[in-house]
């Protein structure tokens, strides 16, 4: 996420977008400091850096991390993990509870020393939510600090999973993964993407290679996946996330969540609990 609120120009999550300022601008008030905010649809913190790390992870909804290079996504099953001094940007297109952990540089050592995805394990999210709920605590308290170490302890063994839903700033190829991302049922193939786009279904391919890493379809199966991740820990039914999801039964949506994941979609709903 330079400091100051900037107009993101061009970017549809500006349209009607909440600004929020960053909390800190030159120092941090205790070497590990612990904060949560709720935030409305299309809320957005500015393009800035600062010389502690950050670990960002949403509660619930999705959080958005733009760097100049690459773009992560935060829902609840994963958190992003900003070394210090990375421009950033952070947003998020529908309401979301996140938090962030800051930590000053002399603890960075045994951290990612490049930002990445993490998988957040059930104990790291149970230890998140417990600071949530005790958010009131002292910020400087030696026992605060030392639960935050732990935390810190846990992010640093997290496995990394890099940028598990890569973006684009090409901005055909961004429109045709915002489409998806508002409605991750639609089912149109990539030729009828490439058209709405004003592309050539091969050009669409190589950008998607190019940008992404990954072909088209790919994308949007990993893109299914953690909305369904979000979904099942609501307890929703397999049944209405595979038609949520645009699958015309449950049987093909179990396939490609247990082809994608290792697991069935009941086996991670019992796993995140």
């Amino acid at each position: 996420m330079t400091v100051g609120i900037e107009t993101l120009t061009g970017n549809r999550a500006d349209r009607g977008a909440h600004f929020r300022d960053v909390p800190f601008r030159s120092a941090l008030p205790h070497p590990l400091y612990f904060r949560s905010a709720q935030m409305p649809q299309n809320a957005t913190y500015p393009q800035h850096s600062h010389p502690w790390g950050e670990f960002v992870y949403s509660y619930s909804g999705m959080m958005e991390v733009s760097l100049k290079d690459g773009h992560y996504l935060a829902p609840p099953q994963y958190a992003v993990w900003l070394p210090p001094d990375i421009e950033h940007r952070g947003l998020n297109r529908h309401a979301a509870v996140h938090c962030s952990l800051y930590v000053d540089p002399s603890l960075c050592g045994h951290l990612p020393q490049e930002t990445t995805a993490l998988e957040v394990s059930p104990l790291l999210r149970a230890m998140l939510e417990h600071l949530r709920a005790g958010d009131g605590a002292d910020p400087g308290a030696a026992e605060h600090l030392r639960f935050l170490q732990v935390v810190i302890d846990l992010v640093a063994v997290a496995p990394r999973v890099g940028t598990y839903l890569p973006w684009s700033t090409d901005p055909a190829l961004e429109a045709v993964l915002a489409r998806l991302q508002d409605n991750p049922a639609d089912n149109r193939s990539l030729a009828e993407h490439a058209r709405l786009a004003g592309l050539a279904e091969r050009t669409l391919i190589r950008r998607c290679l190019r940008d992404l890493g990954m072909p088209f379809t790919e994308w949007k199966q990993r893109l299914r996946v953690v909305q369904a991740m979000s979904m099942l820990e609501a307890n929703d039914t397999v049944e209405h996330i595979s038609a949520a999801l645009g699958y015309s039964n449950a049987s093909s949506f179990i396939a490609m969540f247990k082809r994608m994941t290792g697991v069935t979609p009941d086996d991670y709903r019992v796993s995140a609990r």
